[in-house]
């Protein structure tokens, strides 16, 4: 299964509190610390990381093209960039996984509004008594 992206993360955070993201982080200024100051941080540094696995995976494409001369020099270019985007992966999944897992226990925390009880069938009408004819 692939792991949310930061729009995913975002979705179901405005989901769960109701409002756009711009307006939970204006909301989180005026507040002490908390959940949601706690899940916007998270969810800032995933889309930092998601940045950098792009640009990462960019330069390394740059870097390993197939008409390019690799020299001693620009294999240890290529050895950091690499390890770059290791560290950046690594990262995008432990906020994507800390995020989605506090957004999904909070979810639950909030009990779903209450459905409207089911309306009560009405009786059926009651079947007319067949009497018994006597002696045939």
């Amino acid at each position: 299964m692939p792991h949310p992206t930061s729009t995913e993360i975002a979705r179901r955070i405005e989901e769960l509190y109701g409002a756009p993201l711009a307006g939970l982080h204006a909301h989180v200024r005026d507040q002490p610390p908390g959940m949601l100051s706690a899940l916007l941080g998270m969810h800032h540094d995933l889309v930092l990381a998601e940045r950098s696995i792009v640009v990462h995976r960019d330069r390394l494409a740059q870097l390993i093209q197939p008409e390019r001369q690799i020299n001693a020099h620009e294999v240890s270019h290529v050895l950091d960039c690499a390890r770059r985007l290791a560290e950046a992966v690594a990262v995008r999944d432990v906020q994507t996984t800390a995020a989605a897992a506090v957004v999904q226990s909070l979810g639950r925390a909030c009990p779903p509004e209450p459905s409207p009880a089911p309306t009560p069938a009405a009786p059926a009408p009651a079947a007319p008594a067949v009497s018994a004819a006597p002696g045939r």
